[in-house]
């Protein structure tokens, strides 16, 4: 018999289509003798792993915890040490509000070894598979990703920070959060700024709305809009096709009255 060498892989599943997994992560997977997944990650992936491999379903979505982490870092443990290869199979990136590293920290205590993977993050992805870019020359030279969901359930303190840098600002895990947000940009004077919500991103049952801030709780509410979804909020969102049609139609009503 082989020797048991415990090792955790943290692997970023990416933002939802199966296909945008990194090649390297879907190596690891076929060799994987445990694989503790998420809910965002797409259940697809699990048909390349071996047959013997145990795969633990230890789903984290906003609102739906099946296992603590505490708990979900122990079993990491057990099973690395009891069967040696885990992958830890995450949604998007394992370091982008993930709590990857909080595993891989706990597993290190334990003398196992890690090692990291990254995944193709929704925050990046989710934009750039809608034509939204999330820097674009003469119009946003950088971008904030802040989460809508922080430790003690408020919204991230950064938005604040993030609206003044006058840039495209990415909020994950805020859904419940949209009236805040609408409140902490007219605060600023910048409700009329363009934002999309995108839900289920890169999937066939993607849904997306647009529109500005300002209505930002409207526009979720009017196309039913809910978790898992982001949201995109700058100038750049008006190169989406569906934001140019709405002040096209916005352009023929003024013409229309005048």
């Amino acid at each position: 018999m082989q020797p048991i060498v415990p090792k955790l892989t943290l692997v970023g599943a990416g933002p939802g289509d199966p296909e945008l997994i990194t090649v390297k992560g879907l190596k690891v997977i076929q060799q994987a003798k445990v694989i503790l997944y998420d809910a965002l990650s797409n259940n697809e992936l699990l048909e390349h792993a071996p047959a013997n491999c145990l795969k633990r379903f230890v789903g984290k979505r906003a609102g739906m915890h099946v296992y603590s982490q505490d708990e979900i870092n122990r079993m990491i443990v057990k099973y690395a040490l009891t069967f040696g290869s885990v992958v830890r199979l995450k949604g998007g990136d394992s370091f982008v509000f993930g709590r990857g590293q909080e595993e891989m920290a706990f597993a290190q205590q334990f003398g196992i070894e890690t090692e990291i993977v990254p995944g193709i993050s929704s925050a990046v992805a989710v934009p750039g598979i809608n034509k939204i870019p999330v820097t674009a020359r003469n119009v946003s030279e950088g971008f904030w990703v802040i989460t809508g969901n922080t430790q003690n359930g408020n919204l991230a303190r950064d938005l604040e920070f993030a609206i003044q840098a006058n840039t495209t600002v990415v909020i994950l895990m805020g859904m419940s959060k949209v009236a805040e947000i609408a409140a902490a940009y007219a605060a600023q004077g910048k409700g009329s700024t363009p934002v999309a919500i995108i839900q289920n991103g890169t999937l066939p049952n993607q849904k997306i709305g647009v529109g500005t801030v300002n209505d930002l709780a409207h526009i979720a509410a009017s196309h039913e809009l809910r978790n898992p979804a982001i949201i995109i909020v700058g100038e750049v969102v008006r190169f989406h096709e569906a934001f140019q049609a709405i002040q096209e139609k916005l352009a023929a009503e003024l013409k229309m009255a005048v």
